[in-house]
């Protein structure tokens, strides 16, 4: 007897959050897969930034770019007394907590409810919809999961107030939630290493989705220690590329999807095996796209040949995995690139006709120990290769490589309280890396002057 499974994706409560081409792609994931076991699956959306009752209350739209990101909605909310370090406005994003009381009241019949979750420090937003629904749909199994679930288990155990809390890969761990809860016999289990055995996620869902986001890889066969992709997917496996290309031809045929997100870091390694292949298909399948790549990507295989395949291919938004220029801290954090790897990398781009606007690459800052001048001089370099230099503000993940040394470095208690890990804070900065001098290297990038000058102003 199939049940009725509710699809729920929570608020982000934070001092900052974009759509940078955000979808709870795990989650409809586990949609499609329930659907294949013959359940019947409906999702609502805290974040929805389309919402026609949050667009009626609120009397305006949030601004969205064409190609498929932008705003959400926004609330200023109290902000927990641990953060109050950060003198910043708190808020809830997404829509206002009496729409979704709402529309969960339309779900009366509902058997059982899946939550998803990210950032660890966005806790409190999985914690209030957990908390509504179950005010709304008393009775009603709550099983959370997601980024926060399996990076901070003990934690959402003791206190998200879900009945059942999964870490890791969810697929085979739902199905044995329902056996369990409702007898409900495992119809469809595709093997765990092939992903082209998955179902599509549920797109169709979201109603007429403005992007979709693909992945053709779990896992990563780097161990960067700041990273936590080993921690949630233990193998690197990879899809067939024709079946990437078939999905997107999917959606882009059935659901008019002209912009497609790549969520996996993992894209570019070994290009013969799946890049290449998969943009030669593309090509072939005449399929009018756009590509954005909002993730750090390798950029070791990128030359002349690639660039100018991505290129042609349409993919618009691209974004690298750089973390920092000095040498030391390169080898000692992961080793995936080297700087003259990135100056070849950016020329290579450049012939292949993108802006140096267009080419994105992401430096860490705020990393245990890091000093001002480490990073002042990464963002020089990035801007003399003629790229574009991104700040990433450190979190710490709990079981990573640095894990520990974040620990030992930050003046707040990582360890016990998630909210802590929220990057706005700087979690590990020191007397020499501050606020002010974060400041202070973020308004050089948004106006530079000539590469090479600012490690000497900072």
């Amino acid at each position: 007897m199939s049940k009725n499974i509710l699809l729920v994706n929570p608020w982000i409560y934070d001092f900052a959050a974009y759509d940078f081409w955000l979808k709870p792609l795990g989650l409809l994931y586990l949609g499609g897969l329930l659907r294949a076991n013959g359940h019947r699956i409906s999702y609502l959306d805290c974040l929805d930034p389309r919402s026609t009752p949050m667009i009626r209350k609120s009397g305006k739209t949030p601004k969205r770019h064409a190609y498929g990101h932008g705003r959400f909605f926004r609330q200023v909310i109290d902000k927990p007394e641990c953060l109050d370090v950060l003198h910043r406005s708190y808020c809830r994003y997404g829509i206002d907590p009496d729409i979704f009381r709402e529309q969960l009241g339309r779900y009366s019949e509902t058997d059982l409810v899946l939550v998803t979750s990210m950032m660890t420090y966005w806790y409190p937003g999985v914690f209030e919809a957990i908390r509504i629904i179950k005010e709304t749909l008393p009775g009603t199994p709550v099983v959370l999961g997601g980024k926060y679930a399996s990076l901070c288990y003990e934690h959402a155990q003791a206190h998200s107030g879900a009945d059942w809390v999964v870490s890791g890969r969810g697929e085979r761990q739902i199905l044995e939630i329902l056996r369990t809860i409702f007898g409900e016999a495992i119809l469809f289990l595709p093997p765990e290493n092939d992903l082209d055995a998955l179902p599509y996620p549920a797109f169709d869902l979201l109603g007429h989705p403005d992007q979709i986001p693909i992945i053709t890889s779990l896992g990563c066969p780097y161990r960067c220690s700041y990273c936590a992709s080993h921690l949630l997917h233990k193998t690197f496996i990879r899809r067939h590329p024709h079946r990437v290309a078939d999905e997107i031809e999917y959606w882009h045929r059935n659901f008019s999807v002209a912009d497609f997100s790549f969520y996996d870091d993992a894209l570019l390694v070994e290009p013969d095996k799946l890049i290449k292949p998969l943009l030669a298909e593309l090509k072939k399948r005449k399929l009018d796209c756009r590509f954005h790549c909002p993730n750090g990507l390798h950029l070791r295989a990128i030359d002349e040949e690639l660039s100018r395949l991505l290129f042609g291919a349409g993919f618009r938004t691209i974004r690298f995995g750089f973390e920092t220029a000095d040498f030391r801290l390169q080898k000692s954090t992961g080793g995936k690139v080297e700087n003259e790897e990135l100056r070849r990398a950016v020329i290579h781009l450049r012939n292949a006709g993108y802006s140096p606007d267009d080419i994105g690459i992401y430096l860490l800052c705020g990393i245990p120990g890091q000093k001002t001048a480490d990073v002042a001089h990464s963002i020089d370099f990035v801007l003399s290769c003629g790229a574009k230099p991104i700040l990433a503000e450190y979190s710490p993940i709990p079981g990573t490589k640095m894990w520990d040394e974040a620990v030992a470095a930050s003046p707040f208690d990582i360890r016990r309280e998630p909210l802590y890990h929220n990057n706005s804070l700087l979690s590990c900065r020191n007397d020499d890396f501050t606020y002010e001098a974060y400041r202070r290297l973020k308004e050089k990038i948004k106006s530079p002057s000539q590469p090479g000058g600012m490690a000497d102003e900072i």
